[in-house]
């Protein structure tokens, strides 16, 4: 379980192990893939990921519920900040794995002609997911430190429902 935290600048919620033990047979017959460029193209994952929890509405509506200065302005919302993410960080850990496998990692190999490639076959599952694990994540809404004393207390717990959708 790895939160990349270097000069107190968070980095990355995941580390080159973590990719590897998901598919090592993957990386080891894809000599490119050294963990240098892996472990960059983690810490763009961890830093889209902040991005989505920051568009959220999960996010808004916790901060607007908290802080009236905002007035409801979706612009003046404060950045999401890694190194306040207490809880459940194996499950965020696991998130940037499957992002980074879906968008970066398994593109750059994959055979998009043959959509039976495994390349192409372990993006659409890792993009599933990722999906149901950052909806329970969301949904659960325990695990960001909001005062920032390092312990998320019973008040910083913004448990939630997403209005799920059927699109035809």
């Amino acid at each position: 379980m790895a939160f990349i935290i270097t000069g107190g600048i968070f980095r990355s919620f995941a580390e080159y192990s973590d990719v590897v033990q998901l598919d090592s047979r993957f990386f080891s017959t894809n000599e490119g893939l050294t963990e240098d460029t892996v472990e960059q193209l983690l810490e763009l994952a961890s830093q889209r990921i902040l991005s989505r929890i920051r568009a959220s509405s999960w996010w808004a509506d916790y901060n607007f519920s908290r802080n009236t200065a905002l007035n409801n302005d979706k612009r003046l919302l404060p950045d999401v900040n890694g190194k306040f993410i207490l809880g459940r960080r194996q499950d965020w850990t696991d998130l940037c794995v499957y992002f980074a496998l879906q968008e970066y990692i398994y593109p750059k190999y994959a055979d998009f002609g043959n959509p039976d490639s495994s390349e192409v076959r372990k993006m659409a599952l890792y993009k599933e997911r990722y999906d149901d694990l950052w909806r329970e994540l969301i949904e659960d809404g325990s695990w960001y430190d909001f005062s920032q004393d390092g312990v998320i207390q019973t008040s910083e717990r913004e448990p939630t429902r997403l209005k799920l959708v059927r699109v035809r």
